[in-house]
């Protein structure tokens, strides 16, 4: 009777392990996709892969040791194999712009509100996949070492890609508020 329990029980557990994290990352993994350049049914459909991947790992008994960081590397990847990643890709996504602007504004707020958005996104244009990347993932929680993991590179390289952009779009505010006389 033990042989019987024990996979549902361990199935269970990794039912229950992967449902708290697709509730935790779901949007984010989503978001980071649609900054990929993939559309929004593709991003949905990536996200949902990619969650589903982990339960089957789980389920036949692979170890994961960092199993958010495992989501957005196996997202990653599969945005990076798909063209319609490589046809957008400089792009920043219009569904993260969104998530700066807030709603409910006057006109003259709103107006304001979105020559910075496009500023930003110009200045965000001229960071480096990579530094857009690292940018991107941090906006979404993860750490230092597991961005590291999603994109494959060391920690220091990291550290050293997210230095470089908060600089450039640190330079860009300045010159913006220089330019506007404050």
């Amino acid at each position: 009777m033990p042989l019987v329990t024990e996979p549902v029980f361990r199935w269970t557990a990794e039912r229950q392990l992967v449902a708290e994290l697709y509730s935790e990352i779901r949007k984010g993994v989503y978001q980071y996709l649609l900054t990929l350049g993939l559309d929004a049914d593709r991003a949905q459909e990536f996200t949902q892969e990619a969650f589903l991947r982990l339960f089957h790992k789980l389920r036949d008994g692979s170890v994961i040791e960092n199993p958010r960081a495992w989501i957005y590397r196996v997202a990653h990847n599969m945005a990076v194999d798909s063209a319609v990643s490589q046809a957008r890709e400089s792009e920043i996504s219009d569904a993260l712009m969104s998530t700066l602007a807030s709603s409910g504004q006057d006109a003259e707020q709103a107006l304001i509100e979105r020559e910075w958005l496009e500023g930003f996104r110009n200045a965000v244009q001229g960071l480096s996949q990579q530094q857009r990347r690292c940018l991107e993932l941090r906006a979404q929680g993860l750490r230092y070492r597991e961005i590291a993991e999603v994109l494959r590179v060391g920690t220091p390289t990291v550290g050293e890609f997210l230095r470089r952009a908060a600089k450039h779009l640190r330079d860009w505010k300045h010159l913006r508020d220089w330019k506007n006389g404050k």
